[in-house]
Parts: C-alpha cells; sequence; structure tokens
C-alpha cells in the first residue's frame, strides 16, 4: 500500500502501513534513552528514525538516510513509548470513604484491621462481573493511553480465590485484545489473606502454592508472580513459599517490600532473582546490595507515598551508589494510589524523592522494561527494538514531568502502527 509523507495529524491518524516496507521518520528529535548516547535523554538532533516489520531498524543521520517511505513528523519530539510497570488496573468498588477516614486520623493498618484496605475491594471485585469489570478498566486504562503508555503490568490480587482471580486475569487477557498496548499479566494471588481464611495465613498460601498458582500458569494467564511481604501482608517465610512454587515452574517472582517496615523482602525477591522490588522506603543498605548484586529492579512508587503521607523515602542516594536502575510507576489501586497518570508519577518522583527528570524519565522507559523483563526489546530507541513510542507537542522531556496535569501526546506508535 501506497505510503505518503503526511504532515496533519488527520491525515496521520488515517494512514495504514504495510508492516514489511521500511518507514523513514524524519523531521524529528529523538529523545532515544539510550544510555549509550552522552547527550541527556540520549537526545538526537538531525536524525532520521527506520523502522521495519514493527521494529526499528536503525538510527542514522539525515543526510545518510536512505530512500524509502517517509513521514514527516514537523520537529516534534518523539521518545520511546511510556512503561508503567506497576498496576492495579482491574477492581470493583470505591475506597473514597476510607481515604477520608485516614484523614481523620485512621492509620492504614488499623483499616485493614477492620476489614477495609484491599479486603474491602475484594469483596467488591468478587461481586462484579467480568464484563462489569472490564468496562471499569477500559477506562482506566484509556486515561494512560492518553499520555503515551504503550507497555504496562496489571496485577491480579483482588479475588483471592481460583475463581476470581482467574476472572481478573481473564479482563486483563481482554484488555490486551482489544487494545493497541503491551500487557504484562501478573498474579498477586499473595495479597491479603481472604475473608474465609482469616487467622489462618498458612493455609491460604497452601491454597495460592498447590492450587491457584499452578492451575492459573496451566492456563497460560500471568508471566510473572507478585507477593506482597509486610506487616499487614504474609510474612518472608510464607512469601518465601510462594516465590518457592514459582521458581519451580520457572516463573519470575517480584515483590511489593519494605513499603510500612523492614521485614527483609528485598533480600528475599534478591535471593530469587526476582525482577523487581517495589516500594522499598524501608530498604536497608542489606537489601540494596543485595538487589544490586541480583540485578533486582527498585520501582519506586510515589503516589502511593504521597496519598499515604508517608515520610520515609526509599534511599535513592544509595541505590545510585550501587547503580539499582530505579524504575518509576503509578500503582494504580483504589486504597493507596488513585492515580492513573504516569506524568504524575514522574513529577511526584523527582519533587517527594529527589530523583532527577532524567532519572525519572528512564524510570518510565528503560528501567521500567526491565522490571517486566523486557530490556532487550522495549524501552529505548535502538535498533532491534520493538518500534514503540510516543511523539509529542513539546520541546524537551522535561515538560511532561514539569507539568502533569497537561498531556502533549500527539501520537502513540505501537509496533510501528500508528494509534
Amino acid at each position: 500500500m501506497k505510503i505518503n509523507v503526511y504532515t496533519t495529524h488527520d491525515k496521520l491518524t488515517a494512514m495504514t502501513q504495510t508492516l514489511s516496507e521500511r518507514v523513514i521518520w524524519r523531521n524529528v528529535r529523538l529523545a532515544t534513552l539510550d544510555p549509550r548516547y552522552a547527550r541527556p535523554y540520549g537526545l538526537l538532533e538531525d536524525h532520521v528514525l527506520l523502522v521495519r516489520d514493527g521494529r526499528i531498524e536503525a538510527i542514522v543521520p539525515e543526510g545518510d538516510a536512505p530512500a524509502g517511505r517517509s513521514i514527516d513528523l514537523g520537529g516534534r519530539l518523539l521518545t520511546p513509548g511510556l512503561i508503567d510497570c506497576h498496576t492495579h488496573l482491574v477492581f470493583g468498588g470505591s475506597r473514597a470513604q476510607e481515604w477520608e477516614q485516614r484523614l481523620n486520623g485512621v492509620s492504614y493498618q488499623t483499616i485493614s484491621a477492620n476489614g477495609g484496605g484491599i479486603n474491602a475491594t475484594v469483596r467488591a471485585t468478587r461481586e462484579s462481573s467480568e464484563a462489569e469489570l472490564l468496562a471499569l478498566a477500559r477506562q482506566r486504562l484509556a486515561r494512560l493511553l492518553c499520555e503515551g503508555v504503550t507497555t504496562l503490568e496489571i496485577k491480579s490480587g483482588y479475588g483471592l480465590d481460583l475463581e476470581n482471580e482467574r476472572k481478573m486475569l481473564r479482563v486483563i487477557q481482554q484488555l490486551a485484545a482489544t487494545h493497541a498496548v503491551e500487557i504484562s499479566p501478573t498474579l498477586l494471588s499473595a495479597h491479603a489473606t481472604p475473608p474465609e481464611y482469616q487467622g489462618d495465613p498458612d493455609g491460604y498460601i497452601d491454597l495460592v502454592c498447590q492450587t491457584l498458582l499452578p492451575a492459573l500458569w496451566e492456563e497460560g494467564l500471568f508471566e510473572s508472580v507478585d507477593a506482597f511481604c509486610e506487616n499487614v501482608g504474609f510474612t518472608p517465610a510464607q512469601t518465601e513459599r510462594v516465590y518457592s512454587t514459582a521458581q519451580a515452574l520457572g516463573i519470575p517472582v517480584k515483590g511489593h517490600v519494605e513499603q510500612l517496615s523492614s521485614l527483609g523482602g528485598a533480600e528475599l525477591v534478591s535471593r530469587y532473582k526476582g525482577l523487581s522490588a517495589d516500594h522499598i522506603e524501608y530498604l536497608t543498605p542489606e537489601g540494596v546490595a543485595a538487589m544490586s548484586r541480583s540485578g533486582t529492579v527498585a520501582v519506586l512508587l510515589p503516589g502511593a507515598f504521597y496519598f499515604l503521607n508517608e515520610t520515609r523515602r526509599p534511599p535513592v542516594e544509595l541505590l545510585r551508589e550501587h547503580q539499582v536502575p530505579m524504575a518509576v510507576a503509578t500503582d494504580y489501586n483504589p486504597g493507596t494510589s488513585p492515580f492513573a497518570s504516569l506524568h504524575l508519577a514522574m513529577n511526584m518522583a523527582c519533587v517527594k524523592f529527589g530523583l532527577t527528570p532524567e532519572e525519572a524519565w528512564a524510570g518510565v522507559t528503560r528501567h521500567a522494561a526491565q522490571a517486566l523483563g523486557r530490556q532487550a526489546s522495549h524501552g529505548q530507541l535502538a535498533a532491534g527494538f520493538v518500534a514503540d513510542f510516543a511523539i509529542w507537542d513539546a520541546a524537551h522531556p522535561v515538560e511532561m514531568v514539569y507539568e502533569p496535569g497537561r498531556s502533549p501526546l500527539w501520537q502513540r506508535v505501537v509496533r510501528g502502527e500508528i494509534v
């Protein structure tokens, strides 16, 4: 099919491409986020991006561009597509009243002990049909896509039995099938002890390890396993049972760890070569060193830190010193981070945690890709990488971090296709 040079938004969005032919994206400023380039953000001027078969073929100087179909981007900024590597996008119900309780001084731990917290969402999710959950999740996903997200992770964890965890994972599967976005589904059955197992968390972990995890893995419904290792979640010993079961099946693991206390969760995740340790406000020097040795990514979740009005921030300086990759994610969920905005998370990571805007950008591109095990194919503009990118009506990447309430997104491109 013929592809001409397009310069207007309407024409560009109406265009289709034949994947087998090369497409040259030109008249563009590239923020590659490739650390091999010395310039901040891997910025390149006067270069073109060559795409073929849904992947980046090469980045070359404008003067060296080969012949081929081209798309003129009018001097716009082009970055890798954003990656939200930690979300709880599928759930039923609302916890707005719980938030009001916290504003009146009731702790998250107390609310959880009184049947609120995660279990309040479990009840609402169990009562919701698959169609209802899908409709709600589509609305939330749309808000992320409008900010240039092309890949995201979504966890289960509000079903907490075989039927309802399967229901959540099927909703995630349907989202991936009906939207131009890559979704990494995570099994988080070890999120909380459900009401029917109250007082018997070990019995529930038996169910997770013996039934939920192997059955849902056999059905091909997820690609990694998460667990909430915390005083209001599961002990390190219980968490290790989940990780050991996953490891025996060859499934990568990750963990909600050191959010409210220090239990050694980061060291546990690292011992299993985990993809990521998430939250980590109470991360110790020993945990940082363990993560550095294992290549485990630190996923910073400033939305939850802000929403819970926490005061202890992750040890960012120590993570830098040990060269632990730092990802940034929304942690979108109904109880502790109801923010479907990766731009806001980037801004908060800078203001609350002390990241630079460039570190925040790395956190939602190449480091987020690593947290999902996709560092060889996603998160950078580089030869061989998947052609997922975002095109912005912006002069510089810092604009998206500086002003999170306004998205200057012009177009998303997923696997070389304009969407």
